[in-house]
């Protein structure tokens, strides 16, 4: 158990038998009544995140996360393989419990498979992963405005904007948490 007033961003915790991790809290002291704490939490199992409010100083339930490195493997009919690179065992993850990561999974990237007393919940991915950039545009001659960006789709179809100097085949580097481009790799 955990009071209220030693949240920490990042920190799990468990609420009415949901893990959250917490992305945000602030301490709050009004002119008339008690404290209360302010938090937005992201649902570990359901990525959905919620905003609620708890009593200065309430006990929270703590939640131990297990991190495992993995590698991807492949992905067949909405199931995605991933094997732990010490022990060979391999786990499978639904499409839906890992959607917003999709878009940057390739072969033999390393992930953080994230599990809660044996079940799993979903994947922490790199922040920043170098991808092949497999169609793009053109660059426009003449077109030299500071910043001026094209599309470029990449090895897993993902499509993103690049400034207009990086070529077609050419390795990019691409942040996860934005999905925006970083630097040629």
């Amino acid at each position: 158990m955990i009071s209220t007033n030693d949240f920490k961003n990042g920190m799990t915790i468990e609420v009415d038998n949901n893990i959250y991790t917490i992305l945000e809290f602030q301490h709050v002291k009004p002119g008339k009544g008690p404290a209360f704490v302010r938090t937005k939490l992201k649902n570990l199992r359901t990525g959905a995140t919620i905003d609620k409010t708890f009593n200065a100083g309430v006990k929270v339930g703590t939640a131990h996360i297990d991190k495992k490195s993995m590698q991807f493997l492949y992905s067949m009919n909405d199931i995605y393989y991933f094997m732990d690179m010490n022990t060979y065992e391999q786990v499978e993850l639904k499409r839906d419990m890992i959607e917003d990561s999709i878009k940057y999974l390739k072969e033999n990237l390393e992930v953080e498979v994230v599990f809660f007393e044996g079940e799993l919940l979903g994947l922490n991915l790199p922040d920043k992963i170098t991808m092949k950039i497999v169609k793009s545009e053109e660059a426009v001659k003449g077109n030299t405005t500071s910043g001026a960006m094209k599309d470029a789709e990449l090895e897993t179809g993902y499509t993103i904007k690049v400034p207009i100097f990086v070529a077609e085949g050419e390795e990019v580097v691409i942040s996860t948490k934005d999905g925006k481009y970083v630097s040629r790799a």
